[in-house]
């Protein structure tokens, strides 16, 4: 074999296990993610059939404005669900609310990964700011 085609074939070599390296790294981040939303989901309804209107609305509140200090102000269609699950009386608005803005935010591409864990982690801390010893 040429010099030329050891050079090829080192460097389809090193493609397809970096390939092989972000598809592992994918699925992980698939299992993950799927893990955190079931359990934000658990959190989700438990918080929403306890709570009160006012205190879900209070707590939207807080998370928007963690949010927007976190630099995440782009996400102007959370607000406009946000909203209108306030202006909604059922029971399912909430949850409505929630299914919506995780399968707007999964279905933007990688490029809004990072976005979402930052908008799950400032629904911790918001959480947690709001009921501390519920953790």
């Amino acid at each position: 074999m040429s010099e030329e085609g050891d050079e090829w074939n080192s460097l389809w070599q090193e493609y397809t296990k970096s390939l092989e390296n972000w598809r592992t790294l994918f699925e992980q981040i698939q299992k993950a993610s799927n893990e955190m939303q079931a359990k934000f989901n658990e959190v989700w309804d438990k918080a929403a059939g306890e709570s009160s209107t006012e205190t879900m609305k209070t707590f939207g509140e807080n998370w928007q404005k963690a949010l927007n200090e976190a630099g995440l102000n782009s996400f102007k269609e959370f607000s406009e669900t946000w909203q209108k699950a306030l202006n909604d009386t059922s029971t399912s608005a909430f949850k409505e609310f929630a299914e919506d803005w995780q399968k707007t935010l999964r279905l933007s591409g990688l490029e809004q990964m990072s976005a979402y864990g930052e908008m799950m982690k400032k629904f911790a801390e918001t959480w947690t700011l709001m009921w501390p010893k519920s953790r």
